[in-house]
């Protein structure tokens, strides 16, 4: 499921130019590239999680507006950046990830989440848990790739 979600995202740049995967043609925030940037970095995050639970996540009370601003670009494909070379590091995520998945001994194994306001206080989830997240983070942001692709030049992806 996760290696269909992946390829969907990864569909919508195809035979796009550095300039057009910065583009943002709806008044959304998101580009193309930096949607690919986005779902690389989550993914990466909650691998680590798997091994090194909370202590792989940042402490998200303790944010300054500096490190919410380089979350941001996260967003965005940044002017040294290259669609290739996004595409190649969500490819390196990819693997590892494909092969934590294949190795796991125990699926179940669970680490405590991170304090944050957006998860449940004292909650815990499983590998499996974190890479049902991981399959919904790339899904959603698939369709949102799928939209934008669209707007740029009428490109679909998906359907």
């Amino acid at each position: 499921m996760l290696a269909k979600h992946r390829h969907f995202l990864r569909f919508t740049t195809r035979d796009l130019t550095d300039e057009q995967a910065r583009m943002r043609p709806t008044v959304s925030e998101l580009c193309l590239g930096g949607l690919i940037k986005h779902v690389a970095s989550v993914e990466r995050g909650w691998v680590e999680f798997i091994g090194q639970g909370p202590a792989a996540m940042p402490d998200f009370s303790e944010l300054t507006e500096a490190d919410f601003a380089e979350r941001a670009n996260e967003f965005s494909l940044l002017p040294d950046e290259t669609l290739e070379g996004v595409l190649a590091a969500y490819a390196d995520v990819a693997a590892q990830t494909d092969e934590l998945v294949a190795t796991l001994p125990d699926l179940s194994a669970a680490q405590p989440l991170p304090k944050a306001p957006w998860f449940e206080e004292n909650a815990s989830w499983s590998a499996r848990r974190v890479f049902m997240h991981i399959i919904a983070e790339t899904a959603q942001h698939a369709g949102h790739a799928d939209i934008i692709r669209e707007a740029l030049d009428g490109a679909k992806s998906m359907g």
